[in-house]
This record gives structure tokens, C-alpha cells and sequence, in this order.
């Protein structure tokens, strides 16, 4: 949790918490090692919490320290992969996927999962367990992704190539979008 008191934090001051946060959790994230581990991370949190800031910066500290990454919405991933499909480049983008240091999967829920999407995120899971590291951002609190994902037998698999080895960060308080004061009208 991110605790706010006297009002929303400034990125730079709510990332500086977070990262005194993180670092009690075993997350050392200046000196990568989750990446190195193999960990992944889970940043949940409403719409604005800074989700996506979160993981961009956990990126970002990692292509600092030399590792390659990835960033994608899941529900863009998602089409990229339907294209690969009928284009024939699925093999060349599963491999992409597979390589990367660092895979950020941003928006995790925002779209319902058809039997074959749901196989698609198991098959880039598949290729990165254990190998590398995947930070997932969502609205759904984690508890709340088996149900999300429909199927049993899939949302157990694909679980547990998430879940289990991962840091949990749960975000919480105001929308940082939303604009300290109102805008004056001209």
C-alpha cells in the first residue's frame, strides 16, 4: 500500500516511497535482481493509482542495468497476436515475447478473454516462466483473475505462471490524472 497523508504525493516523491516500500518487501529494485530471479511483479490498483508509472519505472531501472524489455497493453498484445496469427509472423513474435529481459503486460482485465486469447497469453506465459521476468499491471486485485480468466484448467495455468513467483504491490488512493484544481474556463 502506498499510504497518503496530507493530500496525493508528487510521481517523484510517491516513487521514492514505493521504492522504501518495495525494498522491505525483498524487491531491490535499483539492483534488479527480481529481473535476474526471475520474479515477476504485480501492481494493482485503481484507475490513476500509478499502475502503469510503477512499471515503466521498474522497465526503465532495468534497460538502465543492461536487460532488454518489452511494454505492451494487453488488450493491444492481444490483436498483435491475432494479426501474427493470419500473417504467419506468430513464431517470430512468440519468440520476441520469450526473449525479453523485462515483459510489461499493462492493463491486465480491462477486456473479456475468448477461449483462444486466453491460450495466447498462456503460450507468451509458457515461453517466460521461470526464465524471465514479467510485471503485469491491473485493476482486478489478483484474487479476482481466476474468475476473470473463465476457463479453470487455463486461469489455474496461467496462474501459476504469474502469481506464484511474484511481488505484489497493490496501489491506493486518489487518481493521479485527476487535476489538483479545477481549470478555469476562458
Amino acid at each position: 500500500m502506498l499510504p497518503r497523508r496530507g493530500g496525493p504525493l508528487s510521481p517523484a516523491t510517491a516513487l521514492r516511497k514505493l521504492v522504501i516500500m518495495l525494498s522491505i518487501q525483498g524487491l531491490a529494485w535499483n539492483r534488479i535482481q527480481w529481473v535476474v530471479e526471475h520474479h515477476n511483479v504485480i501492481v494493482t490498483g485503481a484507475t490513476g493509482a500509478g499502475k502503469t508509472y510503477l512499471a515503466c519505472a521498474l522497465a526503465n531501472q532495468a534497460c538502465l542495468k543492461g536487460h532488454t524489455t518489452l511494454y505492451r497493453r494487453v488488450t493491444r498484445l492481444l490483436d498483435e497476436i491475432a494479426l501474427a496469427r493470419l500473417d504467419g509472423t506468430w513464431p517470430k513474435l512468440l519468440d520476441q515475447l520469450a526473449k525479453a529481459d523485462v515483459l510489461v503486460l499493462d492493463d491486465w482485465g480491462l477486456a473479456p478473454l475468448t477461449p483462444q486469447k486466453r491460450h495466447d497469453i498462456l503460450e507468451v506465459l509458457e515461453d517466460r516462466e521461470g526464465l524471465r521476468a514479467t510485471i503485469v499491471t491491473s485493476q482486478l486485485p489478483h484474487p479476482q483473475w481466476h474468475e476473470y480468466i473463465g476457463d479453470p484448467t487455463v486461469a489455474d495455468a496461467i496462474l501459476d505462471r504469474i502469481v506464484h513467483r511474484a511481488y505484489k504491490v497493490n496501489l491506493t488512493g486518489p487518481s493521479r490524472r485527476k487535476p489538483k484544481t479545477n481549470p478555469t474556463e476562458d
